[in-house]
């Protein structure tokens, strides 16, 4: 029986369990949507930007490891869907974006709603794909799957005329795929992994540091077993959060611009570092120079070729899927005669122990005025550190990154490469439904809250309980905090003298409006939120505008080159 166009995609969808789609719809999608429609095996989800599409997609794809599908119109819905397209590329996180285009015999020919969606997206995509040909659809919708979810992972596009939606051919979906062009490694090699393991056996000084490729392999408890084999201290990188527990003695914090004081000096002067599903980039090692001024031996393993030696020359280097290559670590560990050093291993945790006595996370606990980073202890202790917690970015993405301790991986679901406000709310979506009974909390601020707040109808309309922790200090905090310091006390445009009523605004749009003023009533506030487990609850919280982010390597500068409180 043929098929057309709009009825081979949505049974691609259904044939790769797909079970979500976020979207909006529009002229060059509409006989996709009408099939949509006409099913109930997979769900879509209306959004009121199709930015907040990806980044629901997004959410939905970091908490659950399954590939992400978003769904938009051409031309504007494209350029709308960039910012998210883009988000993912940077975070390596798997989608599948499928667009709508004009038809084919109008490209080129500025045609209504017409963009170059193969152009646009080429530089901020894993691949693209225009599909010309109604026979086509099946085995590239196969291939956008495949290479999606599986190597590096990272956003595909599948760009589809409008007159290929509506032609017919016999459907058949591949049940494997072969790509000659693309055949990631998984295994590690042997022999990298044994001298890997006699360098780490000989180290004094050594050092664990791991990054968002832990969690995107699902090597969480892989790692565990390698740290605590070894005793060595291991610190993750903002993306990589969770994947070793936050709680656990060996864990020495989040390292990197604002990672912790014994983070930071332990990074810069061990003797051999193991990174792990890590990139080395500018916000984690600071200048290379100065990271380089002290002598190290570098292993470092990833599945991406290409990120390996791009900005720090490592000494070892192991291409593979980190899962797979741990495993391969942990027989070598196992069966290897030789163990660590442990009385320079002990010296060594000496020294950390007398850098983690600074306590460089400490800040004012008597305040009068809300502190933001009290209002993170107390959503953690809450939540008993359980929730998933989404954010935007700002200062208080980074409080919640140093003080909510994650103890589980998938549970931290920020923006890190691109750093793209507006995330958190569409992103606390996705991860809602995806776990439709957890706890799920956005963590924001004033500023990046009102770049996708329409999502509050969204969340509306599907009932989701999401708890939107925000942390107001009336001004776009982090670029406040680079201005005092940076730029002489000049606050130019950072500063939000016209901000809505939140309490309002929330009541508005359907759900429960909180404004919380005193740190008194910080706990309770959390406390009444959670319990209503079935309402959407927005707790303004008016915090410190004074209040910095700490410790902070400033631009430019090397990892021991801290500003302290």
């Amino acid at each position: 029986m043929e098929l057309t166009g709009a009825e081979i995609v949505v049974r691609c969808l259904q044939e790769e369990g797909v079970e979500y789609v976020f979207g909006y719809p529009g002229g060059a999608v509409l006989f996709i949507y009408d099939e949509l429609f006409k099913q109930n095996k997979v769900k879509h989800v209306l959004v009121r930007h199709e930015q907040g599409a990806v980044h629901a997609a997004d959410g939905y794809a970091r908490s659950t490891d399954k590939p992400g599908v978003s769904l938009v119109t051409s031309g504007p819905g494209v350029t709308n869907a960039v910012t998210g397209i883009a988000t993912a590329y940077m975070d390596s996180i798997p989608q599948v974006i499928i667009t709508g285009q004009v038809p084919t015999h109008a490209i080129g020919l500025d045609a209504f709603q017409e963009c170059d969606t193969v152009g646009i997206t080429r530089p901020c995509v894993k691949h693209n794909f225009l599909v010309k040909d109604v026979r086509d659809i099946a085995l590239t919708m196969k291939k956008a799957f495949f290479i999606a979810s599986t190597g590096r992972p990272g956003p595909v596009v599948v760009d589809i005329p409008k007159d290929v939606t509506t032609a017919k051919t016999e459907f058949h979906y591949p049940e494997t795929i072969a790509m000659r062009s693309y055949n990631p490694v998984i295994k590690g090699h042997t022999g990298q992994i044994k001298k890997a393991v006699q360098m780490l056996m000989q180290a004094k000084r050594p050092m664990v540091y791991t990054g968002g490729g832990v969690v995107l392999s699902g090597a969480a408890e892989e790692l565990a077993q390698v740290v605590r084999l070894l005793g060595f201290p291991c610190t993750n990188t903002l993306m990589g959060l969770g994947a070793y527990p936050a709680t656990d003695r060996q864990f020495l914090g989040m390292l990197g611009m604002h990672g912790t004081y014994e983070a930071n000096m332990a990074m810069q002067h061990c003797d051999v570092l193991f990174a792990i599903g890590a990139r080395f980039d500018d916000r984690v090692i600071g200048n290379p120079k100065h990271f380089f001024a002290e002598p190290r031996t570098i292993i470092h393993v990833d599945i991406d070729p290409s990120s390996i030696s791009k900005r720090v020359k490592v000494d070892v280097p192991i291409v593979g899927n980190v899962r797979d290559v741990l495993r391969d670590f942990i027989r070598q560990l196992e069966a290897s005669r030789e163990k660590p050093d442990q009385e320079a291993l002990k010296t060594w945790w000496t020294q950390i122990e007398l850098w983690r006595s600074r306590d460089c996370l400490k800040y004012d606990r008597t305040s009068a005025i809300i502190k933001p980073q009290h209002v993170i202890e107390k959503l953690y202790e809450v939540t008993r550190g359980e929730a998933f917690v989404t954010s935007d970015v700002g200062q208080h993405q980074m409080w919640a990154a140093q003080f909510y301790k994650f103890d589980r991986p998938r549970r931290w679901i920020n923006s890190g490469g691109l750093g793209t406000m507006g995330f958190g709310l569409p992103a606390a979506m996705g991860v809602q439904l995806a776990h439709p009974d957890a706890a799920v909390a956005c963590v924001t601020g004033e500023a990046s809250i009102q770049m996708c707040i329409q999502e509050l109808s969204t969340c509306k309309q599907y009932r989701l309980p999401i708890k939107v922790v925000n942390l107001n200090n009336k001004y776009m905090g982090m670029v406040r905090q680079w201005q005092e310091f940076f730029h002489g006390n000049r606050y130019a445009e950072s500063y939000m003298d016209a901000l809505p009523d939140f309490v309002k605004l929330a009541e508005s749009y359907g759900h429960v409006g909180m404004k919380i003023e005193k740190p008194e009533d910080v706990e309770p506030a959390l406390k009444e939120a959670f319990s209503r487990s079935k309402d959407l609850v927005f707790m303004d919280f008016v915090t410190d505008q004074t209040e910095n982010v700490f410790p902070m390597v400033p631009g430019g500068k090397g990892l021991s080159e801290m500003i302290l409180v």
